[in-house]
This record gives structure tokens, sequence and C-alpha cells, in this order.
């Protein structure tokens, strides 16, 4: 066993989670800063008509990515997995393909967010006053998905193997460089939308570009040759099988949040831009917990691949509490300093940004939920389990938001926004619930299946 696969499979975990999850969390922080970013400096200095039009590309433009993000996930876990088992082979094959992977299915989304984004941007019924703009964001990002792919794929074979320290160092360099152009395109040059789209694709090929050098770089089986780049089948059916469940989930998880978005773009321009700021700051709650969710389809990943099925499930409870404690934590001060953090995005509209507080006392407060429900989707995806969790998100979030909106939210006396920010909380519950009561059948029939190995 690796030093790598000795640091996931051996000794206390406690300490060892939580120093792995850190640089994770940053790492994601950073990753949303781009957008902070964005929103930031076009709300300050181009106005809120120009926030909302950014604002109103996120869900859209999450539908159309994450289909593909999955499979960056499923190699991360057959990297995981082949270092715990100690083949190597195989873990240097899932590289090869992963790289050439990430560059076709970028070529994809850019052929399909170009030529795409008014029509799904019109079927979203956003405003007519901030439409021609969003059209433009969407389709310089998009321009950038290669490179967006690479730095996904890369970032996720490199925390696989236990290098969570060279995508953060990547992300500080790509979100400084992020940071300047925006205020040099949109401040100097008055591009708006434009500028901060621009931006965010060249700071995007800069961390693409590191992360390639520093799987090129590497002294074990994650090295990059790229004479060698070459997809394989069988791994990349690998790839698939378990990247695609986790794609699919996450795409019918935005689907909701498009019917979602399409709701509040009924409700016009101003509260779509305080939707939009609040979302953003409540995206940094997320991250943070999301990197708990990384942290255990890694840890469980590692440690299935080495049978320590008893290590596994305090895994899964370390997991459990400390994203508890950071969602209640980071989510309630998002509540408590609300006006001040929406301040920072809106200047213009007393109206926007009280919408902006209203959606953190109904999502911000309780995002603790979507914590726990994260991290049992992690554990599940890193025992190779991927289908299971997108079958219980669909049904507990994607089909039970769909039903909400329909019924519920379409009674004219619950077509308000705190009925739709609600069914946020209620859905993560019920999803988290029913994850839990089937990783704990799974783990059982795995136990009962195999010798108990020691931890």
């Amino acid at each position: 066993m690796n030093k790598t696969s000795a640091y996931m499979c051996e000794g206390p975990l406690l300490k060892k989670i939580i120093l792995y999850a850190v640089p994770v969390v940053l790492t994601g922080v950073l990753q949303l800063l781009f957008n902070a970013a964005d929103l930031i400096i076009v709300g300050r200095f181009a106005g809120s008509l120009c926030l909302a039009a950014v604002g109103a590309t996120g869900s859209i433009i999450n539908l159309i990515v994450n289909l593909f993000i999955g499979l960056s996930i499923g190699a991360g876990v057959l990297v995981a997995q082949g270092i715990g088992a100690g083949s190597y082979e195989n873990v240097y094959k899932t590289v090869h393909t992963a790289v050439p992977s990430a560059v076709i299915g970028g070529a994809g989304l850019t052929v399909i967010g170009v030529s795409c984004s008014r029509l799904f941007l019109e079927w979203m019924g956003t405003s007519p006053d901030v439409i021609d703009m969003s059209v433009s964001y969407m389709r310089i990002y998009f321009c950038g998905m290669i490179v967006s792919m690479v730095y996904n794929f890369g970032a996720s074979i490199l925390r696989a193997a236990g290098d969570i320290k060279s995508p953060l160092i990547f992300l500080s360099a790509a979100g400084v460089l992020n940071v300047i152009l925006n205020v040099v395109f949109v401040v100097g040059f008055k591009m708006n939308v434009s500028g901060v789209a621009l931006a965010t694709v060249i700071s995007q090929t800069l961390s693409a570009v590191l992360i390639i050098f520093a799987l090129s770089r590497r002294e074990d089986a994650c090295r990059l040759y790229f004479k060698e780049l070459k997809i394989s089948k069988p791994h990349l059916k690998g790839m698939i099988k378990i990247g695609l469940p986790a794609g699919i989930q996450s795409s019918l998880f935005s689907i909701s949040n498009v019917l979602i978005q399409s709701s509040i773009n009924s409700f016009g321009s101003v509260v779509m831009s305080g939707n939009a700021a609040s979302a953003n700051i409540e995206g940094f709650v997320y991250v943070s917990m999301n990197a708990l969710q990384q942290t255990a389809t890694n840890f469980t990943g590692q440690n299935y691949g080495a049978k320590l099925y008893k290590r596994i499930d305090r895994i899964v409870l370390i997991c459990l509490a400390c994203v508890s404690v950071v969602g209640l934590g980071l989510g309630n001060f998002c509540v408590l300093f609300s006006r001040k953090l929406l301040g920072i995005y809106i200047t213009d509209s007393v109206e926007a940004l009280e919408i902006g507080v209203l959606r953190m006392a109904y999502i911000a407060a309780p995002y603790f939920l979507d914590g726990i429900m994260e991290v049992m989707t992690g554990a599940l995806r890193g025992m190779g389990r991927s289908a299971l969790p997108m079958a219980v998100t669909i049904a507990g979030v994607c089909v039970f938001r769909v039903v909400w909106i329909f019924t519920v939210f379409s009674v004219p006396r619950f077509h308000t926004l705190e009925v739709l920010y609600i069914s946020y909380p209620i859905s993560w519950t019920i999803t988290f619930l029913v994850e839990l009561i089937a990783y704990l059948a799974l783990m059982r029939k795995i136990k009962r299946s195999h010798l108990p190995a020691a931890a």
C-alpha cells in the first residue's frame, strides 16, 4: 500500500478528514469566487439589470454542464478504488482515458451552449429586459468548456490520489487573474456581462494548463504522458457506469432548479436580482459542505477498494457530523449578516436586497440538510453505487419539486416566494432519510457477503 493509500486507509480518521476537507473547501470557495467576482463587479459598476442577466444563466449552465462533470466524478472514484486496491495499471489507464474524454465532452458542450443559449433562456421565461445580455454571457462562457472540463477531470484525479493542495494553488492563481480581468474589462473597457464572461474563460484556461502540468510531473500511476493519451473502452465504461448516474442526478437536480428559476423569473427582474445575489452567497456555504461530500467519496472509495468496510461506517459518521457543524454555522451566519452581505452585490435596489434577505431565511438557515444529503450521496458513490443515489435524488428532490411547483405553488393563495423556497429544505430532508436507509441496507448486505477486514 503506497503513502497516499495508507493516508486514507490507516490511522485515526477525524483529523485526516478535516485536514483533507479544508483545502477542498478553499478550492471550492475560490472556484465560486469566479462567479462572485462576476456578480459583484457587474452589479456595482453596471447595475442590477446586468446582475440579473448573469444570475439568470446559472441554473441552465449547471443543467447542461453537470452531465459531463459527473464523468469526472466517475474518473475520481475509479482512481481512488484503484489506489486502495493497489491496482495501479487501472489507475494509469483511467487517467489517460479521462483527459481525452474531457476534451471531447468540452467540445460538445461548446457547440450546444453557443448554438442554443437563446432558446434555453426563452424556455425559462427570462425577462425581455435582460435576455440579450444573458445570451452574450452564456455564449462566451461556453466557449471555455474544453478548459473547464479538463480542469474538473484533472482536479478529480488529483484529489482521489490525495493531492488536495495543487487544485487550491491553481485556482488561487486563476482567481487572482479573474478579478484583475473583471476590473479591466468591465470598469476599463465597459464590456459589462461580456467582459466578466471573457475574464472567466481566460482564468479557467490558466487553471487547466496548470492542472495538466501537475499531472505530467507526478511520479506515480497518476502521471500523465501525452503520447499515451488514448481512450480505453473498459475504463471509459467504468467512468460512465459511476459518472453517468452522478451526472444525470446533477442534471435532473438542475432541472428542478431551472423550473424554480423560471418561477422566480415570473416575478420580474428585481426579484431575479435579489435571488441571484442571495444564491451566490449561499453558494459559499454549499461548496464548504460539498467538500465533505468529496471527502466522503474519496475516503470511502479507497477504503472500499481495500475492503475496510467497518472503517467506511466511521468515515460516514464523521463526515455527517462535520457537515452539520459547517452547514449550521455558515448558514446561520449568512442569515445574521444577510443585509450586509447582500449589500456587497446590490447597491441600487432596496427591494431586490429584501428579496435576498427573504430567500436566505428559508434556504441558508436549514442548509445543513442539503449537506447531510450530499455526504450520503458521496459515500454511496465511493462504493461504486452511483445509480442508487441518482434514483433517490430523482424521486426525493427532482420529482418532489416539480410536483410542488405544479400543485402547491400553482394555487393562487400559495403563489409566493416563501412557498417556493420552502420546497428546498423539505426535499433535502426526504432525500437524506431515504439515502440513509439505502446505505444501511447496502452495508449490511456487503458485510454479510465478505469476511470483515481489520480497520
